[in-house]
């Protein structure tokens, strides 16, 4: 035991160069204390810590990384998460700044946008109109036969009419979804766009009161 820590000593006591010409790598590391150690092997006790490497002049040529905790790995992702957000910030106001020149402009092409939805949706309605008209055509002509018809001698619906009133039904209610999908996407588009106007805004300094009575004082 005596003679271990003679010799642990006398690396420590010796210089880097020396022990780097006997082991070709100096390792240092810092305990709980706050002391500097420096050893051509590193204890157990401190083999998960940071290390850096130093070569024969004491010079830090590499860090080994210690284990890390759960703390410092989830403190890690929330860090690169951090800078990713940070980073898809930036090219979308780089994005924004390189597509509009004005407020206006944004504001255009929002209105373009809807204007193609709200074509799709008068195109959707006016066809259900017809499918609806056509539904209750096949509902009528149902009615003379059973199970629909009141008279007890009525003849056997044809299962082609039922097949006819079940796609038309369900046709209707697949045009009626998409009409709620396009009231969906132009608030969301809306949104989006509102989104972009008030970062512009703020991108380029422009308040709100300063842009409306230059709009004012434009129209008078």
């Amino acid at each position: 035991m005596r003679k271990l820590i003679f010799v642990i000593a006398g690396l420590l006591l010796a210089p880097l160069p020396a022990i780097a010409q006997q082991t070709g790598k100096i390792y240092s590391w810092t305990d709980e204390d706050g002391h500097v150690h420096y050893s051509t092997q590193v204890p157990a006790e401190f083999a998960e810590q940071d290390k850096r490497v130093l070569n024969e002049r004491g010079i830090e040529v590499d860090i080994i990384e210690g284990k890390k905790t759960a703390e410092e790995l989830e403190a890690e992702r929330m860090a690169r998460e951090a800078e990713i957000a940070e980073e898809v910030e930036r090219r979308k106001d780089r994005a924004l700044l390189g597509t509009y020149l004005t407020v206006e402009e944004i504001k255009m092409h929002r209105d373009r946008r809807v204007e193609l939805f709200e074509a799709q949706t008068r195109v959707t309605e006016l066809y259900l109109t017809n499918l609806k008209r056509r539904l209750n055509k096949l509902k009528q002509e149902a009615s003379h036969y059973t199970p629909y018809s009141p008279d007890p001698d009525a003849p056997m619906i044809d299962p082609e009419l039922v097949a006819d009133i079940n796609e038309t039904q369900a046709t209707i209610e697949r045009h009626m979804r998409n009409l709620n999908k396009y009231e969906r996407d132009v608030a969301e588009i809306i949104r989006r766009f509102e989104v972009d106007i008030n970062r512009f805004r703020e991108l380029k300094g422009i308040t709100r009161g300063i842009t409306r009575v230059a709009v004012e004082s434009g129209s008078s």
